[in-house]
């Protein structure tokens, strides 16, 4: 068993090396001050401070980040209020015909989605940029928070609900007060990811922006069709630590309120 676990250690490790090497060799080389990525001459900031600089960049970031947290906020109502309908669907076949659909937008190709949305949009007149960008991640955010809410939704118990109706609670207490103080975790958790995932998107991005408006994912693959730069490097990095950061925020929230709803002598 000992050594079983030693080679699964290993194989990890491997694995880790694997994804995050090249991430940590772009933004090593995003402090060189030779401007290319062939060899390291000396260490600059030169190429945070054009990112910070470009105005227009500024601008593609302010969007992206918008974008992210209007379509996170409403695709988590959405997704949460989803969740419990589907929960609460007494016929068990509508209930799993309801969770494949779900599980189909989740598991469908980006340039799929893109693509059907582009035709959507063309076809009801809705003009290409900020709307149709914000519809999309919205509509492909709220499967996600329906994934991460669902597991809370099974675990709580039925007789929590029938107390708090006996109490003479209305549907709206049971929800407020009953529900989603209970799937709150589940609720942070599809926030966080719904987040991400509008930040780091580009290929439903790509088919529905527009001429004028644009989002980081985008405007980097557009960089990189003219020519490699350390400019790229740069702005990958700070998306990257962005990004980081929301994880290890998603987890100390999750550990804070864990530690919070543990009951006195740690819950033996």
């Amino acid at each position: 068993m000992e050594k079983l676990s030693k080679t699964a250690r290993i194989y990890l490790a491997i694995v880790f090396i694997i994804l995050y090497a090249p991430i940590f060799y772009l933004i090593f080389y995003s402090f060189n001050s030779g401007g290319t990525m062939s060899s390291f001459e000396g260490f600059t900031l030169e190429h945070y401070a054009a990112v910070f600089n470009d105005t227009r960049l500024i601008i593609i970031v302010l969007n992206t980040v918008i974008i992210a947290l209007l379509s996170a906020l409403i695709s988590t109502a959405i997704g949460v209020l989803g969740a419990i309908g589907i929960v609460f669907i007494r016929n068990r076949k509508m209930r799993n015909a309801v969770l494949s659909l779900n599980t189909i937008l989740i598991v469908s190709p980006d340039v799929i989605i893109g693509a059907s949305f582009l035709i959507l949009f063309t076809m009801i007149g809705i003009k290409l940029g900020f709307a149709s960008v914000l519809i999309s991640h919205i509509a492909f955010s709220i499967p996600i928070v329906v994934i991460m809410v669902l597991p809370k939704l099974m675990e709580m118990s039925d007789s929590l609900i029938d107390a708090a109706t006996d109490l003479g609670a209305s549907k709206r207490d049971i929800l407020t007060r009953v529900i989603i103080p209970y799937i709150k975790p589940g609720i942070f958790a599809g926030f966080f990811l719904a987040l991400t995932y509008s930040l780091d998107d580009f290929a439903v991005t790509f088919f529905v922006t527009g001429n004028g408006f644009a989002t980081l994912s985008v405007e980097i693959y557009s960089m990189a069709r003219a020519g490699i730069t350390l400019t790229i490097n740069a702005l990958s990095a700070l998306i990257f630590l962005v990004t980081l950061g929301l994880v290890l925020g998603y987890y100390f929230f999750n550990n804070r309120t864990r530690l919070t709803v543990r009951p006195p002598g740690g819950g033996n």
